[in-house]
């Protein structure tokens, strides 16, 4: 039987507990909603869609307009690269962790994006959006030793489905019905992020993504908090996933 269990030992670092995954799974629903309602009606999180977009562009024999889609999914990429090369080089100047150094990085970001006028081209809110949910993907990758993605919900419903499945083949297992609750609760995270994101953006507009600095904020300072006190000493400590 498959069980739901701590690797090494019972000890998890803060950016690895669900709480913290919660709130950045709505931050991820909360920039979806946002891109789309504000910024282009375009989803900012993921790059499969531009990618189908790119080839199809190909096959039309449209190239200008496959080059245009070269753009987020250059920034996507560039971004999961810098975040890759980033955390060794703050853990050798930082007494914090990577995971919060890139959450302040965010806050920044996201006040930056509220500032970007309305009649500003689209793709540069696009593409800033664009690298920094490939920065949090590749950032946060495991929830209490639960492999996890915080900006699309994709592998989020098939995991959902499947342990649901297991459970059902197996009830006396309760940790499959666990692991599918988990999921399921991300799901709904996302969406109640992606839901506050496009009812704000109609009053606010363009500075509705400020709203998101509440949830960063709170995060921020949990994993500071963390890096100062109970993990103070652990910066060599490498998050399970990487």
């Amino acid at each position: 039987m498959e069980k739901i269990k701590k690797e090494n030992d019972d000890f998890l670092l803060e950016c690895e507990r669900w709480w913290i995954f919660a709130l950045m799974m709505c931050i991820g629903g909360f920039y979806g909603g946002y891109t789309y309602s504000c910024r282009g009606g375009v989803f900012c999180n993921a790059q499969t869609a531009n990618i189908l977009l790119f080839g199809m562009s190909i096959g039309n024999g449209d190239f200008k307009k496959a080059l245009y889609y070269l753009i987020p999914m250059a920034a996507y990429l560039g971004g999961t690269i810098l975040s890759e090369c980033l955390p060794n080089t703050v853990k050798k100047h930082s007494h914090v962790r990577w995971d919060t150094v890139f959450v302040g990085f965010e806050i920044v970001v996201v006040l930056i994006l509220g500032f970007i006028p309305e009649a500003a081209p689209v793709q540069i809110a696009q593409v800033i959006v664009n690298f920094m949910c490939s920065m949090q993907y590749n950032t946060f990758r495991r929830a209490e030793n639960i492999p996890m993605a915080t900006t699309f919900c994709t592998n989020h419903v098939r995991q959902c489905g499947v342990y649901l499945v297991k459970w059902f083949k197996h009830k006396t297992e309760n940790n499959f019905l666990k692991r599918s609750l988990f999921h399921a609760g991300m799901i709904g995270v996302f969406i109640v992020g992606a839901f506050f994101s496009t009812l704000l953006s109609r009053y606010f507009g363009i500075r509705s993504i400020w709203f998101a600095e509440i949830l960063l904020t709170f995060t921020f300072v949990d994993l500071l908090h963390a890096d100062l006190t109970k993990e103070k000493g652990m910066l060599d400590r490498v998050p399970k996933g990487h």
